[in-house]
């Protein structure tokens, strides 16, 4: 198991096939994804690298953080994300990564935070059928219906699908295939849609239900100094 990147959602555009088929792609941006911190089984219990993502101001940053940093010799970072890796995958601090960590084809999974939508009713969050159309229901049509029972058990079970926020969830999409690669660039294309708005962070990691190609390197693709 080696380390994903940390990447943030530009939007959705197109790519064109020499048939002239298009297939609709998200762009996701790499800005100077740097290993910040390791964690090693002899010391943390746990193997894992932690990733950072851009730059941030250094008048935004803590002065914990400020430390943080400064022993990985690394600027200031807009976004951490950790991810877990197997003993032989772990990366030491101040290692830039490239989107060539990935290959075209290869399928990976996206984890993001969804869009918020607000307060939403039944049938918008659960997908409820709602109520009849006709037959006595009136003002009642997009209701959810019965919340519990009678005297026994006398109230309303928790986790019982209601009215409610919706959005703002941490979801996985998975089996996204790579599609374009621009490692001078930063970018990476996947086909179809991932969670999240439009400049939002996400994590991208090789997927856990296909079998990583041979082709992708391993313990990660990493950019030279001269490069950062």
């Amino acid at each position: 198991m080696r380390t994903g990147l940390l990447a943030k959602k530009l939007g959705m555009t197109r790519l064109f096939k020499d048939d002239g088929t298009h297939v609709p792609v998200t762009v996701l941006h790499l800005d100077s994804v740097q290993v910040v911190a390791a964690r090693t089984e002899e010391k943390d219990g746990y193997s894992a690298v932690q990733l950072g993502w851009g730059r941030a101001k250094v008048k935004n940053v803590s002065k914990p953080n400020k430390g943080h940093y400064a022993r990985a010799k690394v600027e200031p970072k807009a976004k951490l994300a950790e991810f877990r890796v197997a003993a032989d995958a772990v990366l030491e601090p101040g290692a830039t990564l490239s989107a060539a960590h990935f290959v075209v084809g290869q399928r990976v999974d996206v984890r993001g935070i969804t869009k918020g939508k607000g307060f939403a009713g039944a049938m918008k969050r659960w997908n409820f059928a709602g109520l009849e159309a006709s037959h006595g229901v009136s003002i009642s049509h997009r209701s959810h219906g019965s919340t519990g029972n009678r005297q026994d058990p006398g109230r309303t079970f928790k986790n019982k699908k209601m009215a409610g926020h919706l959005g703002v969830e941490r979801v996985t999409t998975l089996n996204l295939e790579v599609a374009a690669v621009d490692a001078e660039k930063g970018l990476l294309m996947l086909k179809g849609a991932v969670p999240g708005a439009r400049g939002g962070y996400v994590m991208v990691r090789d997927a856990v239900k296909r079998a990583r190609p041979d082709t992708v390197p391993y313990p990660a693709a990493l950019l030279a100094a001269a490069q950062v």
